[in-house]
């Protein structure tokens, strides 16, 4: 068997396609949640907290040359190493939201396997009968 052979029957296996799908939907997912931290709950944190912007917040690693303003991307641009902490917090908050909202979603799942009945018992072959029936009338 030759390996595009065997690299066919991997790719087109149920498991290999559906772990494609579950990338793709799993990306787009990921963007929407984190326009949903950035444009929607980062700014409301923000403003609570006293018009804070996360994703500005940063740590200058080193001397920042005068006239610099100070905003993240105009430190970057001076060529200032920076420890960027406010893309972190938003990126974990991403990361919160996300694996709440996975957690609920396999939570569903799981409550709507249990709800499904359990399928009947497979009906016992005749021979078995058979031989339960003879079993019995013997016990007699």
């Amino acid at each position: 068997m030759g390996m595009m052979q065997e690299f066919k029957q991997f790719a087109v296996k149920g498991n290999v396609i559906d772990l494609a799908v579950g990338v793709i939907i799993g990306g787009a997912f990921g963007k929407i949640v984190g326009s949903l931290v950035d444009d929607v709950i980062m700014p409301v944190v923000g403003r609570v907290v006293g018009n804070l912007d996360f994703s500005d917040l940063y740590l200058p690693l080193g001397p920042v040359p005068e006239g610099t303003a100070s905003t993240l991307a105009a430190v970057r641009e001076a060529g200032v190493p920076v420890l960027a902490y406010g893309s972190f917090i938003s990126v974990a908050i991403n990361f919160l939201i996300l694996a709440f909202i996975i957690f609920l979603m396999i939570k569903q799942i799981n409550r709507l396997k249990k709800a499904e009945p359990a399928p009947p018992p497979p009906a016992t072959p005749e021979d078995i009968v058979l031989l339960r029936e003879i079993r019995d009338s013997l016990k007699k």
